[in-house]
């Protein structure tokens, strides 16, 4: 499991709550960080399912999947550089068009790739929920 601390922000009639949490990067979390110019933390808001103890102001521990990651990685990055790669591979395998246009089609592929994926988004929000329990 991923896990993340946060404090409740909002309950919600739906059994849902809201939580802000810190997001950092490896060097928020270094020692040497403020000689640093590098290091960046952001506070990010997630929707999770409660457990129904949780209320405003409590310390929370965010949950997913770590195969949830995994597959994200895969439909945000793997599958557009595969489609991207397939056309070029195709495109100048058939030696028709000229690089620059078989380029601007694998682009354009990418986009399309997408646009379909916006069109399934309730379908994968549905699947990469949150869970939100009661930090001890």
């Amino acid at each position: 499991m991923i896990k993340h601390d946060g404090i409740v922000i909002a309950v919600n009639a739906n059994g849902t709550v809201r939580v802000k949490i810190v997001q950092t990067s490896a060097c928020a979390a270094c020692k040497a960080k403020a000689m640093c110019a590098s290091a960046e933390s952001k506070e990010k808001e997630i929707e999770a399912i409660g457990d129904g103890l949780l209320a405003v102001g409590d310390t929370a521990e965010v949950l997913v999947q770590q195969k949830l990651g995994w597959k994200a990685v895969l439909l945000a990055y793997i599958l557009p550089f595969v489609v991207m790669l397939g056309v070029v591979v195709i495109g100048n395998g058939l030696q028709v068009i000229g690089e620059e246009i078989v380029g601007t089609i694998a682009l354009c592929a990418m986009g399309v790739y997408y646009i379909v994926l916006g069109f399934f988004k309730d379908k994968i929000q549905k699947e990469f929920s949150f869970t939100a329990v009661k930090k001890q």
